[in-house]
């Protein structure tokens, strides 16, 4: 492990050094606001209600329920770009099928946690990943740490981002999914003995179990930041990748403003397009048995290789501390990151269930 790299309680080593703070998270859902950045305006006509939802208490399953039943339409008429946790106070749109119909008095929707901020006609279903990014206020409560060097974390982590690393939502409870994608891949299963739905979360889970694992590789070598020879690049906010190609001032350049990402592997059939030490660097930090039985079992199911950025940086990072154990965090993120990543740079967090994120 790299000088100054120390670990956090989840397995992932931490990019800054030794944990610096204790502290409690989601004390009470409002200490967990998360709003969802859209991705497009709504076109202002056509048979989708798009309806602005907060939600409080509320997962988000349950609330597409609540307005299938208050428009009258089975749930795969409700749509939404993604999903957001319980134990939170959360904005994110949903749509809802109508066609040549007038919607229900929102009224009748509405009850103790959930209004409707804003409604919309739209052309289309909401598609899931339709979304900008997700906007994120967090209260870290009953904190115990020193000021000066918690502020000096979190600049650091302003200046240079964290580990793009998966959170523990990827992997269900207790970290269960890995084990049940093991079982699944054992048994040939391939769909018929469980729905799309659970067989898709679980083929993600042991996809991102992967990437975590080269994640935590390149953390401890210090490469999730600088990159390896034979790298291949991230765009940021983006999902386009390019390279390897030899190292330029360019790409440094680049690198430096946080417009691309060393990238690590979202495992699947086909070859690897990382080369040289970038390559022998995710083949060694995916040499056990398990990883090889998960790396078998996603290319039997049919994933192609893709690859995801092992850095990101977020928008608008700023804090503030309400009382000397209590400091409230806000920034952006992209879809598909997660916000532990950045709590987890920081120290042991314990969660509402007292479970360390």
């Amino acid at each position: 492990m790299s000088p100054g790299v120390g670990s956090d309680a989840g397995g992932m080593p931490l990019a800054f050094g030794a944990p610096l703070l204790m502290a409690r998270i989601r004390s009470a859902p409002e200490d967990f606001r998360v709003e969802e950045i859209d991705g497009f305006e709504a076109s202002g006509e056509g048979e989708h209600l798009l309806l602005t939802i907060e939600k409080r208490g509320m997962n988000t399953g349950f609330v597409a329920g609540l307005v299938a039943r208050w428009a009258g339409v089975a749930e795969h008429a409700v749509g939404y770009a993604g999903l957001k946790d319980r134990h939170a106070v959360t904005v994110q749109r949903f749509s809802v099928q109508l066609p040549g119909r007038e919607a229900p008095d929102l009224a009748l929707l509405e009850q103790d946690g959930l209004r409707v901020l804003a409604q919309a006609r739209h052309r289309r279903k909401l598609p899931r990943g339709a979304l900008a990014g997700n906007r994120f206020v967090l209260a870290l409560r009953q904190l115990s740490g020193e000021r000066a060097a918690i502020e000096a974390r979190l600049a650091a982590i302003a200046a240079r981002g964290v580990p793009n690393a998966f959170g523990e939502q990827r992997f269900g409870h207790g970290g269960g999914n890995v084990g049940k994608a093991l079982a699944m891949f054992a048994q040939g299963a391939r769909g018929k003995r469980m729905g799309r739905e659970q067989r898709s979360m679980l083929l993600s889970a042991a996809r991102s179990a992967l990437f975590n694992r080269v994640l935590a590789a390149r953390v401890a070598d210090g490469s999730w930041e600088r990159g390896l020879e034979g790298e291949v690049w991230a765009l940021s906010g983006s999902r386009s990748v390019f390279g390897p190609e030899p190292w330029s001032e360019a790409l440094q350049s680049r690198l430096d403003a946080g417009d691309i990402h060393p990238s690590g592997p979202l495992w699947g059939r086909g070859t690897l397009r990382s080369e040289g030490a970038c390559r022998e660097r995710e083949l060694e930090a995916l040499a056990d048995d398990e990883s090889l039985a998960l790396r078998d079992g996603l290319e039997r199911a049919g994933l192609e290789q893709e690859r995801r950025a092992l850095r990101i940086r977020p928008d608008d990072f700023a804090w503030r501390w309400e009382a000397d154990d209590a400091l409230v965090l806000s920034f952006a993120l992209p879809p598909g990151s997660y916000a532990t990543a950045v709590l987890q740079q920081l120290g042991r967090i314990i969660d509402a269930a007292g479970v360390p994120l």
